[in-house]
């Protein structure tokens, strides 16, 4: 069954999305899909930064439509509301998936505000544009991520929690390569090297919400970024700068 939204450019509809990505990095599965581009288009402008959820998401999603498209199917989703926004902004997407688009044909108020404004026209064009350039690749920042992983107990198998963390995958993440340190009483932790494209992947979203959770946490107790890795912005190269942009203890190796 599709999953629904309403009035999206509403206080309420935005706070009820904000709340619903608190748990979530995509509308549906674990990799974006054309249902984010569905929602993305539905919104008339970027949340403001009091929806830091919602801000989170759209940011991310904005990106991928920027740099290496989306080509998840998703699951299905609806947005429904009478704003003309809503309407006018979600067909551009919704012509690459017929399934996904919107299925207002029970509701009767959608039309009932009047025709479009010239700033909402704009909105759509440009939302549209966003989606037909979502193919489009260019360069990104990548930084490169020491983690150190560490298991329950001696008795846990370090090989099958390698293998849990490197099942592990998503747009802009590289795994590369490891090793098991010793750490005292007969257990080890293993230290493992990774690659992302900055502008895809948050490295404190990667720990807390996909390497310490099920079905990961069964090897995993905790997952940390090495200490004695260097700390050093993406945007700048100067390490403890204040724009912490990506989060610290990444080292900045490519790209613009």
């Amino acid at each position: 069954m599709a999953i629904a939204f309403h009035n999206l450019n509403s206080d309420a509809g935005l706070n009820n999305l904000d709340e619903y990505l608190s748990t979530r990095s995509y509308i549906t599965g674990y990799q974006a899909s054309k249902d984010d581009i569905i929602v993305y288009a539905s919104l008339a402008k970027p949340p403001s930064a009091e929806y830091v959820n919602l801000s989170r998401w759209y940011n991310h999603i904005d990106a991928l439509l920027r740099i290496s498209g989306v080509s998840g199917e998703g699951c299905g989703v609806r947005v429904e509301g009478s704003s003309p926004v809503s309407e006018a902004v979600v067909t551009p997407p919704a012509a690459d998936n017929k399934e996904s688009a919107v299925e207002n044909d029970d509701e009767d108020d959608v039309d009932l505000f009047g025709e479009e404004t010239e700033e909402e026209k704009k909105a759509a064009e440009e939302r549209a544009a966003a989606v037909k350039a979502s193919g489009k690749k260019k360069e990104s920042g990548k930084s490169s991520v020491l983690l150190d992983v560490k298991p329950w107990d001696d008795e846990t198998d370090m090989k099958k929690l390698e293998e849990a963390i490197r099942s592990v995958q998503m747009d802009g993440l590289h795994w590369g390569a490891s090793k098991l340190v010793p750490v005292g009483y007969g257990i080890k932790k293993l230290q493992i090297m990774l690659t992302i494209v900055d502008d895809l992947v948050s490295v404190d979203d990667l720990i807390e919400n996909y390497l310490t959770v099920e079905p990961v946490n069964e090897y995993v107790q905790s997952c940390d970024i090495d200490p004695g890795f260097v700390s050093a912005c993406s945007k700048c190269y100067l390490v403890g700068c204040s724009l912490n942009y990506p989060p610290p203890s990444i080292l900045r190796i490519s790209g613009t």
